[in-house]
């Protein structure tokens, strides 16, 4: 039904539910399917499964229904403030006449924002060449040591940890602990896997974190860390998230497994596996070697018939011997003439550089003589400076001045007089001798 105005229609009057069926399809037909954000206000989750909550702005509100057979794939719970972005196809809801959107699906707000960052990203590294196989590194067939770079809290690692015990129990493993979430995880992550490559103790390095949304696992989206491991000297596994989850790291990566338990397969062969294809190999050489071992019988046998007379070859072995013999006798003589000749020469080298032990004590007994006079000397010298010294000393001491016949003049403050000026008639003074001291009362001052 037309519900703009014409000059058919004019004078139309439809009833309520009439208006609401047509409002509903007019809506439905005329405006797809959109991406719509706000805040959610008023959740109420059904016992059918059915969420009912309205979206809203600082201005604005709309009514909103999930149905459960869509929200069952949401994998976080919402809550009322959160903000939010659905996918919606706008409709009316007849019975009450409430205009509302029927949710396709729903995603925290700023997800959108997020998957372009990464499509973009995931462009511009593909383009730089850093997906390309050309440029994957191998992995060693038995590696040495193996390094884990990740979180050491996580359950990913424990996980790792106890496939590789499993699959090669005596292969060494280093821990590389790092953030996996957060503002600085991206940074953490490059910087340790710098530190693996300098430190070079692996031959294969796993990078890996448990499962989460697409804001936990940002931090392997971020370009940094997609350099750092394109820079790794080692191979790199990338072990993150579910298999359902891709991040930038599992494309620039040597190798990408679906779940950190997958990268730890992938890094080391199976020691059960190896010892059922090593027993299959020994099996297979013992064989050979048995059939070969029978051929060779076979060989002797038919050589056997073919062999000389052995005398002949006994007469022919003795000749060769002798002249062997004759041969290493003349080798001897002359080795032996030359090492005489050597050694004669050695001797006389020797008795030429041999010390004179005698005239060495004789130099060392005069030595011993010289520096005990030259002590003595020098002892004496210091004896007589300490003496000159301590005399000089002895003189500047005050009582030596006393006892030549000085003596010092005080106030009664103890203060020392100095002249004639800092005293008056009348005053106290106190005079010390080089024996005792005395008191007496100023009478007369005279300046000089």
């Amino acid at each position: 039904m037309n519900l703009l105005p014409t000059p058919n229609n004019f004078h139309t009057v439809l009833t309520v539910s009439e208006l609401n069926r047509s409002t509903k399809q007019l809506l439905e037909q005329n405006i797809p399917l959109l991406w719509v954000k706000g805040e959610i206000s008023n959740l109420k989750c059904y016992q059918s499964g059915h969420w009912y909550f309205s979206l809203k702005d600082n201005t604005a509100q709309v009514r909103c229904v999930l149905f459960n057979h869509k929200n069952q794939h949401i994998d976080w719970q919402p809550k009322d403030g959160m903000q939010v972005e659905v996918l919606a196809l706008v409709t009316l809801y007849e019975a009450r006449g409430d205009f509302q959107l029927n949710i396709e699906t729903m995603r925290k707000a700023g997800l959108g924002q997020l998957f372009e960052a990464f499509e973009q990203l995931k462009y511009k590294l593909e383009r730089a060449g850093l997906f390309n196989p050309a440029n994957k590194k191998p992995f060693p067939l038995f590696p040495q040591q193996i390094g884990i770079i990740t979180s050491p809290d996580t359950a990913a690692l424990r996980d790792v940890i106890s496939t590789l015990r499993r699959r090669m129990p005596s292969l060494p493993i280093i821990i590389y602990p790092t953030l996996v979430q957060g503002k600085t995880a991206a940074c953490s992550i490059a910087g340790t896997i710098k530190i693996a490559c300098q430190r070079a103790e692996c031959d294969v390095l796993i990078l890996c974190r448990g499962g989460g949304s697409i804001e936990d696992l940002w931090a392997f989206n971020e370009e940094i860390v997609a350099l750092a491991i394109a820079a790794s000297t080692i191979p790199i596994i990338s072990g993150i998230g579910h298999e359902t989850d891709f991040t930038i790291a599992d494309f620039v990566a040597d190798a990408r497994a679906p779940t950190p338990t997958g990268a730890a397969e992938m890094a080391c062969k199976d020691y059960q596996e190896l010892k059922h294809r090593l027993n299959a190999v020994h099996q297979r050489m013992y064989r050979a070697t048995l059939r070969r071992l029978e051929f060779t019988m076979q060989q002797v046998d038919i050589l056997t018939h073919r062999l000389i007379y052995p005398g002949d070859r006994i007469e022919h072995q003795l000749t060769h011997l002798h002249y062997t013999q004759d041969r290493f006798m003349k080798t001897w003589e002359l080795q032996m003439e030359k090492k005489r000749w050597k050694l004669l020469e050695l001797g006389q080298h020797l008795s030429t550089a041999k010390p004179n032990i005698t005239r060495m004590e004789e130099s060392q007994s005069e030595m011993a003589l010289r520096f005990r006079y030259a002590w003595t000397r020098y002892f004496e010298t210091q004896t007589i400076r300490f003496q000159h010294r301590q005399a000089q000393l002895s003189n500047l001491n005050p009582q030596s001045v006393l006892e030549r016949g000085y003596s010092i003049t005080y106030s009664t403050k103890g203060k020392v007089i100095l002249g004639s000026k800092q005293i008056h008639v009348g005053d106290k003074i106190q005079v010390k001798f080089a024996h005792g001291m005395c008191e007496a009362d100023v009478t007369h001052t005279k300046n000089s």
